[in-house]
């Protein structure tokens, strides 16, 4: 199974800790965050994995060239200009040629959140991509239907809804920033330059595709991008011990 994790973020909400180190070689628990993330992956099944790099770009490639690989097939992804999540997808894209599901894995997550779950409610859902979700406080809510397909985006400019009117049974959830995709959505991905990946998704929403919801909420689920939740990310780890 293939996987990416997006690591080209420079983390300047933690500076200056990430002017000289990138933020997902900071270190949690002893242990450097994409560490933890790509271990997570492999006892999910994963065996070949791209990572995007941008800010100190090098430092994260001499960290995966002395873990020689994790021992699994890896590639880089260098952006020259920082892409954002969706860019930096559709630039990987000629990674994901095998024509199975993968995973979207973001740099700056600690959790607890089962992989293969994720997975299953995918392929059984039928998806374009799956995004794992969670009822939790956050500045930004994806809107899902009764049926948990997305219809909606809610942030602090507003609310905008994928098919140009609200959804029947509107529920919100925040992101987890953790998807399973499917191939397919690859070439259906128009957008250009730097993007979040959230444009493509609502936008094939609103043309009637399949973009789903896997509830994450039992699950435990720490953003490290602020000073304050890297220090949540270390107590947490310090008392139940990194994810597996």
């Amino acid at each position: 199974m293939k996987a990416m994790v997006l690591a080209a973020g420079a983390g300047t909400r933690l500076r200056p800790l990430t002017d000289k180190t990138p933020k997902v070689l900071i270190e949690i628990g002893g242990t450097p965050l994409l560490e933890i993330i790509i271990r997570r992956l492999i006892n999910a099944g994963v065996d070949e994995l791209i990572v995007n790099t941008h800010h100190l770009a090098g430092q994260v490639a001499d960290f995966l060239k002395a873990k020689n690989n994790f021992g699994i097939r890896m590639e880089i992804s260098h952006e020259s200009e920082l892409l954002d999540t969706g860019g930096g997808l559709k630039k990987a894209a000629w990674f994901f040629d095998d024509g199975k599901p993968f995973l979207l894995h973001n740099g700056d997550i600690v959790t607890r959140m089962d992989l293969r779950a994720l997975l299953a409610a995918h392929e059984h859902g039928g998806n374009l991509a799956t995004l794992a979700v969670s009822s939790r406080s956050s500045t930004r809510h994806l809107i899902f239907d009764g049926a948990g397909r997305l219809c909606g985006h809610e942030s602090a400019s507003g609310t905008s809804w994928a098919g140009g009117a609200p959804c029947e049974s509107a529920r919100k959830f925040a992101f987890n920033v953790v998807h399973a995709v499917s191939p397919e959505l690859l070439p259906l991905i128009s957008e250009t330059g730097a993007f979040s990946i959230l444009t493509p998704y609502l936008r094939l929403a609103g043309e009637g595709k399949k973009i789903g919801m896997f509830d994450a909420s039992r699950y435990d689920w720490i953003d490290i991008g602020r000073p304050e939740t890297l220090e949540n990310a270390r107590l947490y780890v310090q008392q139940n011990g990194l994810p597996q």
